[in-house]
């Protein structure tokens, strides 16, 4: 309990709270040994042995994509600003039925660990590894960004160090990780989001509380200075516009349903095709009352604010338009919560975090073990790599833990665009190789591998080039920057496949074209390597297809 009676000399972070988390953060640990024991082979660690239940895997899959950005960012932009980026929350839906009927019977037909073993099958190994490195790299920043943002909130309204904060949540998150595989990461996410969405909603319950008028009065008073405005008609590429959020939205979520390894992971873990698809939707379905949750408590929290200002921290002298929105919800659990509760809500934004990181980690290091290490090491029994996955996660979580105390000295203004950004960079370009490949028969691997490099490269440039603007600035709003490296991705990609078209191959089972049956072999990527030099980690009986 040393780590916590720092807590305990400011604000209100009392002893019941300090029993609070640490509490959740024993179980959790405890909930890690407890799955360790079931782990016998990389296809229990990495894939569960396909018995999770597809309610568990949805809400696994709602509490990766969720993250302490979410707890700490949503309901700071409503405080700031208004409700425009809820529309964003929707957009999912647009392409979600599209990623159940395609992509998921893909990944369960091939019987896949990593998405980027697909890649390998229908182009080439280069291609294969260059996706997978892209997600990792990404993964090592989200990570770091969501171990540091919650851990700098409650260093500047508590004061508490903010290297302890860090520490506990990426030394912890590494542990329970490191021993339970994706199974303690699939349970700990059901646990995670029960913890984090409670602690949200009796939040808001005390919010609403002590408002004059209460949620009446937060109705009336947000209406009143504009903080329900959602819709923006414009076509300018810079603003929050309706276009903007609904196309950007809906490309950023295809791209992390469909090539992310956190995510896609969880599609392996059900035991049938049918629960890997409501896992699916419940995930998607489950971000619109979220939203609606966080993006409420935001703007409950500036009317409660503006009725109270001398009761802001000193930093904004009484004026609510200096307070920065990311430090009013952790200002308000420390100031405004009683002792129990603000250890609770407190959980809360602890396990936005650790349930993303717990995810990361396993993830990484499935991709890790399998795309790059097991087709190195294919006569290595499953003990051996078994072992080697999860010192991989060990070193995936120390990883990132050192880059969120690094990121204390950097100056990164606004770390929800830079994440944005890097986003746009990593993911965009991997999303359009796959659709080259389940969608085209012409796509070839050298055109594939052109179109992922120009879109990278296109990213990089805009990184640099705008480097100095101020958000409001520049020529292009955040959301947009993945839809636009998916584009130049399939643009370039495919001119660049009629250009080098490379050796014919069988397609059968790899385009949507070809599924089911069998086809002659078509003038697209070189012929690939022997089954046995696939990467495929080698199944245990309860690996089946599906």
């Amino acid at each position: 309990m040393m780590p916590f009676a720092v807590l305990a000399t400011v604000g209100r972070f009392a002893v019941l709270d300090q029993v609070v988390l640490g509490a959740y953060l024993l179980g959790m640990v405890l909930l890690g040994g407890y799955f360790s024991r079931r782990e016998k082979s990389t296809d229990d660690y990495f894939r569960g042995g396909r018995r999770v239940p597809w309610w568990a895997a949805g809400l696994s899959i709602f509490g990766t994509a969720l993250s302490s950005i979410t707890y700490l960012a949503v309901p700071g932009n409503a405080f700031a600003g208004d409700w425009s980026m809820m529309i964003a929350r929707f957009s999912p839906l647009l392409l979600i039925p599209l990623v159940a009927a395609v992509y998921i019977p893909f990944y369960r037909k091939l019987d896949v660990t990593t998405p980027y073993e697909y890649l390998q099958r229908r182009f080439s190994t280069p291609v294969r590894l260059l996706a997978s490195a892209q997600w990792i790299l990404l993964q090592f920043v989200r990570m770091s960004v969501i171990i540091y943002l919650p851990s700098l909130a409650l260093n500047t309204v508590t004061g508490v160090d903010i290297r302890l904060c860090i520490g506990l949540i990426g030394v912890v998150t590494t542990v329970y990780a490191t021993m339970g595989g994706i199974e303690a990461a699939v349970w700990t996410d059901v646990v995670q989001v029960v913890v984090l969405m409670g602690g949200a909603a009796v939040a808001l319950g005390f919010v609403l509380a002590k408002v004059d008028g209460g949620f009446a009065g937060v109705i009336t008073q947000g209406m009143q200075a504009g903080k329900f405005h959602t819709f923006q008609w414009t076509w300018s590429f810079a603003a929050p516009a309706v276009w903007v959020l609904v196309v950007g939205g809906a490309i950023n979520e295809f791209s992390a349903y469909t090539t992310n390894q956190a995510l896609v992971q969880r599609y392996m873990v059900t035991p049938d095709l049918r629960q890997a698809r409501r896992a699916l939707w419940t995930s998607a379905l489950g971000g619109i009352p979220t939203g609606f949750l966080f993006f409420f408590l935001g703007t409950a929290m500036w009317v409660f604010y503006k009725q109270n200002p001398s009761l802001l921290p000193e930093a904004a002298a009484g004026d609510i338009a200096r307070m920065k929105g990311d430090s009013v919800f952790p200002w308000f659990m420390v100031q405004q919560l009683p002792p129990g509760v603000s250890g609770l809500v407190i959980a809360g934004l602890f396990s936005a975090a650790m349930g993303a990181v717990c995810s990361g980690v396993n993830s990484i290091s499935a991709a890790l073990t399998t795309d790059f290490v097991r087709p190195l090491r294919r006569a290595a029994g499953e003990r051996s790599m078994l072992n080697l996955a999860r010192v991989l996660t060990l070193a995936a979580g120390a990883t990132s833990t050192a880059i969120a105390l690094a990121m204390a000295h950097w100056d990164i203004k606004s770390f929800y665009m830079f994440f944005m950004t890097v986003l746009g960079l990593f993911t965009g370009g991997v999303a359009g190789v796959f659709v080259l490949g389940i969608f085209s028969r012409r796509a070839s691997a050298a055109g594939s591998l052109i179109g992922a490099l120009a879109a990278d490269a296109l990213m990089v440039g805009m990184m640099v080039a705008w480097r100095d603007l101020p958000e409001d600035q520049k020529p292009m709003h955040g959301m947009l920057y993945g839809t636009v490296s998916l584009v130049v991705c399939l643009v370039v990609g495919y001119g660049a496949s009629l250009l080098w078209p490379g050796q014919p191959k069988s397609l059968s089972g790899l385009t949507i074209f070809t599924r089911g049956h069998h086809e002659a072999p078509s003038p697209v990527a070189a012929t690939p390597p022997p089954p046995s030099a696939a990467g495929a980690p080698a199944r245990s009986p309860a690996g089946t297809r599906a």
